[in-house]
């Protein structure tokens, strides 16, 4: 055999090798999203049966192990599972759960009137927001702008941010704060971003990008870790305070905000292109994912800087599900390793480790979430929002696997 031809059958070779080991990786990354997708709609069947009967939404697991369901007043969780089921629509095709959607969301579709909550995007956005997307039902339609109209009435201009809780009843009155706003909220902004779509009216966007910006330049550290809590003065939008609701410390990391706000500014870059909020979503992947307190398995601790001995520093399955959601959309838009990070958390909340047993756990589908430890609430429990951003993140890995 000649040199050449032996160069060429070794540069052959090695191509057949290149091409076998991406066909591995595709079929595991396929396996990864189709057995767990497959998984998923056995469980939230078995819980949209108990859920159908209670007229409730679940949401998590009381300390006696019994379901709790959503409150009948407005919830900031209830829109979770009905979208959990409009994914597993949009994946099967199966009508059951479009059927079960609808019925679940109809519970709660009185409330996008109200005024009084701050998480509507959260409550609307995450039901109604798919069954426009998936149906083009009319009726959708005018929910999302009935509840961005209610959400626009807790803008304060001379802030430029949203007002998160009211501070005249409840904890929040104890805290002494005048106009609080919470690195959450960055997630109730893709209504509004839909709303200017819908109605051709800019005003929406302009408000979700004033309190973006606003909330890039006051809720961020110089090592793009985030504070929970900003409090401003309504009057003049000074900075009065920050500090923290659920986290360790006011000068802590909380595990599920960080999450908030990379999925948030990834969102933002989504609708506006602006290339400032995909720096900001770039620099806070990379303060998570080069963490040194995240485990080796990639799923954190409910606050990075919580010690070891605080209640067994439990994990937050939550915060993992909704950073690896938003580390593969931000794949698409930037060169990084960030899919394979959200790949990494996909299949340890894959494992039997965090995802529950068929039947178990009151039928959610991953265990070890954390509420508020702050509080006492939802410590080391299931949360219908880790199931949402799981399947979510699962069925995004799998587009995007289809795409390629």
């Amino acid at each position: 055999m000649t040199d050449t031809r032996r160069r060429c059958s070794l540069s052959f070779l090695a191509l057949c090798v290149v091409c076998l080991c991406s066909c591995s990786s595709s079929i595991t990354k396929e396996k990864l999203c189709v057995d767990n997708l497959n998984f998923s709609t056995q469980q939230l069947k078995l819980q949209y049966k108990l859920a159908s009967v209670a007229k409730r939404n679940p949401r998590t697991t009381n300390v006696d192990g019994t379901m709790h369901w959503t409150k009948e007043t407005a919830d900031w969780t209830d829109g979770f599972f009905p979208g959990s089921l409009w994914y597993l629509y949009e994946y099967s095709h199966d009508k059951y759960f479009m059927k079960a959607a609808r019925e679940m969301e109809n519970l709660f579709i009185s409330n996008r009137f109200s005024t009084q909550s701050h998480d509507l995007g959260f409550i609307f956005n995450c039901s109604f927001g798919h069954d426009l997307r998936l149906t083009g039902d009319a009726e959708a339609r005018q929910v999302l702008i009935d509840a961005s109209n209610s959400l626009m009435t807790r803008f304060r201009p001379e802030v430029g941010c949203i007002q998160s809780w009211d501070v005249n009843s409840g904890w929040q009155a104890n805290r002494g704060w005048k106009c609080p706003v919470i690195i959450d909220n960055m997630m109730n902004l893709e209504m509004l971003f839909k709303a200017s779509i819908l109605t051709g009216d800019s005003a929406y966007q302009k408000v979700a990008v004033s309190h973006a910006l606003t909330t890039m330049k006051n809720h961020y550290r110089p090592d793009f870790s985030c504070y929970h809590v900003v409090d401003y003065d309504p009057e003049t939008g000074a900075v009065r305070s920050r500090e923290t609701a659920q986290g360790f410390a006011d000068d802590s990391d909380w595990a599920r905000g960080q999450a908030w706000g990379l999925y948030g500014f990834v969102m933002c870059y989504r609708y506006t292109k602006n290339p400032v909020f995909l720096e900001e979503a770039k620099n806070i992947a990379a303060f998570i994912m080069n963490n040194p307190s995240i485990p080796s398995d990639n799923i954190p601790y409910w606050d990075y800087d919580a010690p070891a001995d605080l209640r067994g520093r439990p994990r937050d399955t939550s915060a993992a599900s909704c950073t690896a959601s938003a580390l593969i959309e931000l794949s698409g838009y930037a060169e990084g390793t960030y899919l394979d990070y959200a790949k990494k958390i996909l299949s340890s909340l894959s494992s039997p480790a965090y995802q529950a047993k068929l039947g178990e756990n009151n039928d959610f589908i991953l265990m070890h979430s954390v509420g508020s430890i702050p509080h006492n609430t939802e410590v080391d429990v299931p949360l219908n929002y880790a199931d949402y951003y799981y399947i979510e993140a699962l069925l995004r890995l799998k587009n995007l696997s289809s795409k390629k």
